[in-house]
């Protein structure tokens, strides 16, 4: 059940949130709880971006992103305020595997995003050459990282590429469909960058990161669903923003933005929206083409911003037709290393991993593969017919999985995740510095503090704090008084 929000009434004024998605509804929750009158603006007739449930064999299934990490607070908090406390679920197995060298091998533990703290876990995925390479680690010279180094590249030069190619390359395209040569180790692995800042291996870097973990004795699961799928959430925060007050209009685009002596007006294509700020929550690309004509050096930065595109292939089958696959029991997926040249680039048996899944349908069996990673996009173009038999090539390589599916769904999430390159906190920093230089207008979503739904939750509440204290706080004075001022805020970007 929704919980109404709690609202400060004593405050006035008019946020408008650009943006549909988790970190859009995650700001207009915020700023109504604030006391602020709230209205979202979502160009297509459906909320939630990449958070979205649809149907497989008539069967409720996420058909974007599945889970949430569980230890950071802001995304499970905003579940139970938006009345879905008692329908969090862990995995019911997070029992991954690797599909490498022609076999399903156990993904190892102890490691940080694929770099490994303990060699010895690495038997059959590395060859004896890596393994003997790992060895020398700790008798290089340490590496510098100054601001920022990519991961990859760090990774490589202090073990060996095959750990990059076997285990960081996979771990990180899961995340950010990117390519970890490429990819901001201070951005992507904060915690690893910190570690190896402070000098020595890498290796005891990793251990370092392990005992803090151990000391800060963090219990329970590492990620959760909701029972229903996590693309419920979306129209859960819209529906108690709704009940506090708050607007939400779909198939709304906004056009154009212009300062005014009060605050902005906000063009849409049904006419303008005027407001005493705005919540811009757009992907990089719409950001950056709603702020050329007001804030023109963010614009620019934001149009540098690149993306990847991939494509998830949900099938059902009937239990009786893969009884006998024994590679599919128990385990929730496996992930699959670029280097070995195959279409998918990870298999998800969600029937396994959520046990809510496998009660809805007790008599179909449910996995999803994806396919596409930055610079591989190609297959991205074949009919969905096409990529549901590479998915079941690949899959009967994997497992042995010979039976054909009663129902499938490809969804193609073109410009889905934001890469992450050396460099991209302080492109981040230097966009909210720009925006912040304009009065009532702050930016959020995944291109700035990370792409999974804490980091966007996060990033919306930043956003939103930010404008409330400009319009409300001690140093504000009269809402129409605030738009005399300038004021940088941006801050360091990760905070």
């Amino acid at each position: 059940m929704q919980r109404p929000l709690q609202r400060d009434t004593t405050r006035t004024g008019h946020a408008v949130v650009i943006g549909g998605g988790i970190a859009g509804l995650a700001a207009a929750h915020r700023l109504l709880a604030s006391g602020l009158r709230v209205t979202v603006l979502e160009a297509t007739e459906r909320l939630g971006g990449k958070l979205m449930t649809g149907e497989i064999a008539g069967t409720r299934v996420d058909l974007g992103a599945e889970s949430m990490l569980a230890r950071r607070p802001e995304a499970v908090d905003l579940a139970r305020s938006a009345g879905l406390g008692d329908r969090l679920r862990p995995p019911a197995t997070a029992t991954a595997s690797v599909w490498t060298r022609d076999a399903l091998r156990p993904m190892p533990k102890g490691h940080v995003m694929g770099v490994p703290g303990d060699p010895a876990a690495l038997g059959g995925l590395l060859s004896p050459e890596g393994l003997a390479r790992i060895a020398e680690e700790r008798d290089l010279t340490p590496t510098a990282v100054g601001d920022d180094v990519a991961v990859g590249s760090y990774v490589a030069d202090r073990l060996g590429r095959e750990v990059v190619d076997r285990l960081v390359e996979p771990l990180l395209g899961g995340v950010y469909a990117g390519d970890a040569y490429r990819i901001s180790m201070r951005a992507a692995v904060p915690q690893l960058f910190e570690a190896v800042k402070e000098g020595g291996p890498l290796l005891d870097g990793v251990l370092r990161i392990q005992e803090r973990a151990a000391a800060r004795e963090q219990t329970g699961p590492v990620f959760q669903g909701i029972e229903g799928g996590i693309g419920t959430l979306p129209g859960a925060v819209a529906g108690t923003v709704r009940a506090g007050g708050g607007e939400i209009l779909t198939e709304t685009p906004v056009l154009g933005l212009t300062r005014t002596g009060g605050g902005w007006d906000v063009r849409t294509d049904s006419g303008v929206v005027t407001a005493d700020a705005i919540v811009l929550a757009t992907p990089a690309w719409s950001a950056s083409t709603l702020l050329a004509a007001e804030c023109p050096a963010a614009s620019v930065e934001l149009a540098a911003v690149e993306y990847a595109s991939m494509a998830l292939v949900t099938m059902a089958f009937r239990r009786t037709d893969i009884e006998n696959t024994e590679a599919l029991r128990e385990r929730s997926g496996f992930l699959v290393p670029p280097v070995d040249g195959r279409t998918i680039k990870a298999a998800t048996f969600s029937s396994n991993k959520w046990q809510w899944v496998a009660d809805a349908a007790p008599d179909l069996f449910v996995l999803r593969t994806s396919v596409g990673r930055y610079g591989e996009e190609e297959h991205l173009h074949r009919e969905d017919s096409e990529l549901v038999a590479a998915s079941l090539g690949d899959l009967a390589s994997a497992t042995g999985l010979a039976a054909r599916p009663v129902d499938t769904e490809v969804t193609r999430w073109i410009g889905g995740l934001p890469q992450y390159p050396v460099g991209h906190l302080t492109r981040v920093a230097r966009i909210r510095d720009e925006v912040a230089k304009l009065p009532g207008l702050r930016v959020c979503g995944a291109v700035y503090d990370g792409v999974g739904i804490p980091a966007c939750v996060a990033s919306a509440h930043r956003a939103a704090d930010e404008i409330v204290q400009e319009l409300t706080g001690p140093a504000a004075g009269e809402i129409d008084n605030t738009w005399t001022r300038v004021r940088g805020t941006g801050g360091e970007a990760g905070q």
